[in-house]
């Protein structure tokens, strides 16, 4: 039995192969949990692109891989800037697999990355949209039902090293990631009562299919000879001497949700190897 057997997690965001999502998915569902695939699962707008989706086949084929590791897992279309939508994917958590024990707000924008003066307002609202109001949404659902469970519950929103530092080219999604902080700092004095923690994990860059993405567009801005030149630079920086890994990320998560950090609220959690230190 793991760790978090009997429990049920619900991941926003977690519908792409190679995300942070998916591989939060994957160690929840190894130490036992029940897992709840959820993405938007097709283009609504122009801010929501496919190529930065979870669609709803790729949703359901790494669910059907998750049940291999014999949990129960299911998916939910969740558009996280609908707080009606996000209040069913609680639901559906719930409902479907008897309670709703575990929620990460992972879905996020990090692909509009522009200088300053070319930013426009559309940009902006769109990152805050999903990043901030998204994760407001999901804390207040997840809470909604967890206070009626009456058994408490963890709350995880995945930030970034941009929750603690500056960085060019990011303005919203540097804001939306300090602004986490100073949610989790608010809903933690009010859930405690209620025996649900509320923490950020703060990882620095990982290379997954967004990862990817960003290397290209910062070795570019920052006139590095290549990619491979960029990520040199990059290691060259970090005490450890590598960029962070998902599974990096996903196991802070994971240690977040055992009894072991039951004392652990309001937290903004570093995954980032050194290279963030405060």
């Amino acid at each position: 039995m793991g760790t978090l057997t009997g429990k049920t997690a619900v991941i926003t965001g977690s519908g792409r192969r190679k995300g942070l999502g998916e591989a939060i998915a994957r160690k929840l569902a190894s130490e036992g949990a029940n897992i709840v695939i959820s993405d938007i699962g097709k283009t609504r707008d122009a801010a929501t692109g496919e190529a930065h989706i979870g669609t709803t086949e790729e949703m359901e084929s790494i669910a059907e891989e998750l049940r291999g590791l014999g949990v129960q897992v299911s998916t939910c279309v969740c558009d996280v800037r609908s707080l009606e939508e996000v209040r069913a994917l609680a639901r559906h958590g719930a409902q479907t697999h008897g309670s709703l024990d575990i929620w990460v707000n992972n879905a996020g924008i990090g692909y509009i990355m522009k200088p300053l003066l070319e930013v426009s307002e559309a940009d902006w609202r769109a990152v805050i949209d999903v990043n901030l109001t998204g994760a407001f949404f999901g804390l207040k659902a997840a809470a909604e039902v967890m206070i009626a469970q009456g058994k408490g519950g963890r709350i995880i929103n995945i930030a970034s090293q941009a929750a603690k530092s500056g960085f060019p080219h990011a303005q919203a999604y540097t804001s939306s990631k300090h602004g986490l902080v100073g949610l989790v700092r608010s809903a933690a004095i009010e859930l405690g009562p209620n025996g649900i923690t509320v923490n950020n994990v703060c990882p620095n860059h990982v290379t997954t299919g967004l990862g990817a993405w960003q290397n290209e567009y910062f070795s570019k801005v920052t006139g590095h000879a290549s990619v491979e030149d960029y990520m040199t630079s990059m290691a060259n920086r970090i005490p450890m001497r590598r960029p962070g890994l998902p599974e990096d990320t996903a196991n802070a998560v994971a240690w977040l949700c055992t009894d072991q950090a039951a004392y652990i609220t309001a937290e903004s959690m570093n995954v980032s190897g050194g290279e963030e230190p405060h």
